[in-house]
């Protein structure tokens, strides 16, 4: 029962009842008037022969109660021999000051302490962060990256998984001897507006051309490490003592996307990641028996975590044909299973696996020196929380088999469809149909390009060059008098100011115009400016075309893809798949 259940004043504060009592060391409760205490609170024994009852707060002795007498207060401690004697309450020789209320008391008492732990877990909070500094592993970018993620800017992260058999229990898995190669790299792009996310994965296997790399040494010295013409992709990391940079310079060369940063994990952080969320649910179509990774999985759904987890997303023999292709699929679904378990509930709302999947994800991790601190890690981590599973979509760079080799071990670029995806990602259009965008560009280019097209012979044009290579505006002249039949175009030199994209303005009165040059040039309805025309060389009015940075050369199409190309494997991280 607590002091308002005991018949205490209804002034007092249940703060100023309890007294360090010095005999026992322990605080005592004390029930009655708010008397001054000397400076030993010692409560009086009674003696012997005295009749009185216990005072509040004091426990009778089993099965003697005593009857409390109302209003009887307790008595004040004894003054220590020789000490003066203590003023009556209310007698003291300034006006007493004025009580706060039960509530405001109350809080206060609350308050208080409540601020001692505030103070408390923030230092013990610092130096959690501290410790978790401490476990993070950091490797120069080279100048590979832009310099890292900005918060306003879609993001392109480079996520290596090697084959370094470093760690307790690795010893069984991965190539003898490997320095660490990349045995799966995902190019992550998330959107600008964080509506969506593609996940790009790269086979290990693609036939590439790895560049030059300069790479910081540990003396401090650098050191180029020359490029090697048509190998294997995952000799990017690992070979001739090449770093992440180096992946992520051949990442760029391959794909015309530069990484903002770029995130290294081994053997362990499957074990340990998967782990500290208490498993993901992967879904299985049929018996599984792999004794090379050491899955044995039945038919049906199973939480897997560890050295299961990581056998799981190793396995190549026991799904599809067998090959690295087929277990990259695999390791699509264990990744769209691990988002799915980071985003539930399940694991936002457990401190325990929190703080687990912080220790995991900073030991397990190296990253690059852009992202050395936890609160970069964090301030990405909150960027990439704001994207919904469903519009994640997991996608591979489309190959063929190497057409060179007779017994297949390589794959090569389907040059059909792998520079569509690319473009995709540059022009941060996004492989799930995000509705509204959607709508917004479908409106778009209904109005600007729809209707009829005027002749090529009609079409009068002054061509500046906005930002492109330097000869771009009379290279696109000479294509489109030679080769289009645009024979009323001019080269107008240089436009006044640098733009990112190509546009094209026109009058009113030149949109059939306007429609024709779009036709011819693959412009999208977004690069046709409604506006004024000029006056050409002739005294006529002409439209003005300006060659942006976008620009790659006469005839070559400045739309970029709206969807995917048909036939390239794609899954989002929202939906369960099942390993066949």
């Amino acid at each position: 029962m607590d002091a308002q259940g005991r018949g205490r004043a209804d002034d007092i504060d249940p703060a100023d009842q309890w007294v360090l009592n010095p005999n026992t060391g322990e605080y005592e409760l004390r029930l009655g008037p708010s008397a001054p205490q000397s400076g030993v609170p010692a409560p009086r024994k009674p003696r012997p022969s005295e009749a009185a009852p216990p005072a509040r707060g004091r426990t009778a002795a089993p099965g003697r109660p005593r009857p409390e007498t109302p209003g009887r207060a307790v008595p004040p401690p004894r003054r220590r021999r020789g000490a003066p004697e203590e003023p009556l309450p209310g007698r003291r020789g300034r006006r007493p000051a004025r009580k706060a209320s039960k509530g405001r008391k109350a809080l206060l008492w609350t308050g208080g302490a409540m601020a001692f732990v505030l103070v408390a877990g923030a230092g013990a909070a610092y130096f959690y962060i501290e410790h978790l500094n401490g476990n993070i592993a950091s490797v120069s970018d080279d100048g590979a990256s832009t310099g890292g993620f900005e918060k306003d800017k879609a993001i392109n992260i480079l996520l290596i998984g090697t084959d370094k058999r470093t760690g307790k229990g690795n010893e069984d898995y991965g190539d003898a001897g490997s320095v660490g190669h990349a045995d799966t790299t995902i190019l992550l792009h998330v959107s600008k507006d964080r509506s969506n996310a593609t996940a790009l994965s790269i086979p290990r296997d693609l036939i590439v051309d790895v560049p030059d790399c300069p790479t910081a040494q540990e003396d401090g010295t650098q050191k180029i490490i020359p490029g090697t013409q048509q190998v294997r992709f995952n000799t990017s990391l690992g070979q001739d003592g090449r770093t992440p940079s180096c992946t992520m310079r051949t990442v760029t060369e391959l794909t015309g996307v530069k990484p903002d940063n770029f995130m290294v994990a081994d053997f362990n952080a499957v074990k340990t990641l998967t782990s500290a969320v208490g498993g993901v649910e992967v879904c299985v179509g049929k018996d599984l028996d792999d004794p090379d990774s050491h899955l044995k999985l039945s038919k049906g759904t199973h939480t897997i975590e560890g050295e299961q987890a990581l056998a799981f997303v190793r396995t190549r023999h026991a799904v599809g044909f067998g090959g690295d292709l087929s277990r990259i699929g695999l390791q699509q679904q264990f990744l769209s299973a691990l988002m799915r378990k980071l985003k539930s509930n399940d694991t936002l709302t457990s401190p325990s696996k929190m703080l687990d999947l912080a220790e995991a994800g900073t030991k397990a991790l190296t990253v690059d020196s852009q992202l050395d601190s936890i609160g970069k890690l964090k301030d990405l981590g909150l960027e990439l929380g704001k994207l919904n599973t469903e519009n994640l979509t997991f996608t591979t760079i489309p190959v063929i088999d190497n057409p060179t080799e007779k017994v297949k071990a390589t794959v090569v670029l389907n040059e059909s469809t792998a520079p569509q995806v690319f473009d995709m990602i540059k022009n941060d259009v996004s492989f799930t149909a995000v509705k509204e965008r959607k709508k917004k560009e479908a409106a778009a280019v209904a109005a600007r390009l729809k209707g009829t097209k005027a002749p090529a012979s009609e079409v009068r044009v002054r061509i500046l060059n906005g930002g492109a290579v330097a000869g771009s505006a009379q290279e696109t002249l000479s294509w489109l008098q030679n080769e289009e039949g645009v024979t009323k175009s001019e080269n107008a030199g240089n436009a006044p100011a640098s733009l990112a994209k190509t546009t094209l303005e026109y009058a009113p009165d030149q949109a059939d115009q306007a429609r024709r040059l779009a036709d011819l040039m693959g412009l999208s309805g977004s690069a046709m400016k409604p506006g004024e025309s000029v006056t050409n060389d002739q005294g006529l009015p002409a439209m003005t075309l300006t060659l942006g940075k976008d620009f790659e050369g006469a005839g070559v199409s400045l739309t970029a893809p709206t969807k995917a190309p048909e036939g390239v494997q794609k899954s989002t991280a929202d939906k369960v798949e099942c390993a066949k």
